[in-house]
């Protein structure tokens, strides 16, 4: 154990590494100027490293076989049913507490009432908040039964992704050009670190535990499903809340 955690260390401070000659770099070539609180400064860096180890430790261990196994499971007593029911909780749950949606999710609020375009109320601003935040999760949730349809089915997945960017662009144009740019940063924070490996496990599981399936080519994908339905979801949303953009693509 002792050998293992230390390969991990190692790893850990060698995946940081460009991060720290990049930032050490600039502050003493460029910028020119001591770092503060170096002490701080190298116990934060301490965590970082040992944070990541155990993180990552942690994935191996825990949540990559727990979701292999649901998906054999899952597989394995043939239930359909109870598998999209486990997939779109799975990825609405993950979303909803997702520490950087809730962080987009109230500044765009906060912005969105200074632009007059919803009420400066604090529960009008929390409100909306919730609402952006419960249409992304919703959004994942559906981009997971979407992938396991995929794998069951045996769809390419070029396709899907093809024709979910035509959907985005098609939207782009009659969405309320308030709601675009969240939209588009709603699709990049919805994966978190538990939704990824979850996700990665069950669809590499439901490939693996199929006749005909590939878990290289059928098993991953899902978390480029789970990046693309948000934009189409809040695009919509705000179609629904603000209606359509009157002027052209400005």
């Amino acid at each position: 154990m002792a050998r293992m955690l230390a390969h991990r260390f190692w790893e850990a401070v060698r995946d940081l590494l460009p991060i720290v000659v990049v930032v050490v770099g600039f502050q003493t070539l460029v910028l020119r100027q001591p770092f503060p609180n170096v002490g701080e400064l190298l116990l934060g860096a301490f965590f970082v490293v040992f944070g990541l180890m155990l993180f990552v430790q942690g994935l191996e261990m825990g949540l990559f076989p727990i979701g292999e196994a649901m998906a054999y499971a899952f597989a394995k007593k043939g239930s359909l049913a109870w598998l999209l029911v486990f997939g779109f909780l799975l990825g609405f749950s993950t979303t909803v507490a997702e520490p950087a949606l809730i962080a987009i999710a109230g500044e765009a609020a906060g912005v969105a009432s200074d632009a007059g375009y919803i009420s400066s109320d604090d529960a009008v601003r929390s409100a909306y908040a919730l609402q952006l935040r419960l249409t992304v999760a919703l959004s994942v949730g559906a981009a997971i039964v979407l992938g396991i349809f995929r794998i069951l089915r045996g769809w390419p997945i070029q396709w899907l992704i093809i024709g979910g960017y035509v959907i985005v662009v098609a939207v782009t144009f009659v969405a309320p050009e308030a709601i675009v740019g969240i939209a588009f940063d709603s699709g990049g924070v919805t994966t978190s670190t538990v939704t990824v490996p979850l996700v990665t496990a069950l669809g590499v599981g439901l490939a693996t535990s199929i006749r005909g399936r590939d878990p290289l080519i059928d098993g991953f994908g899902m978390i480029a499903l789970a990046s693309l339905t948000p934009m189409i979801f809040v695009m919509l949303f705000g179609i629904i809340r603000f209606g359509v953009r009157t002027s052209g693509v400005g």
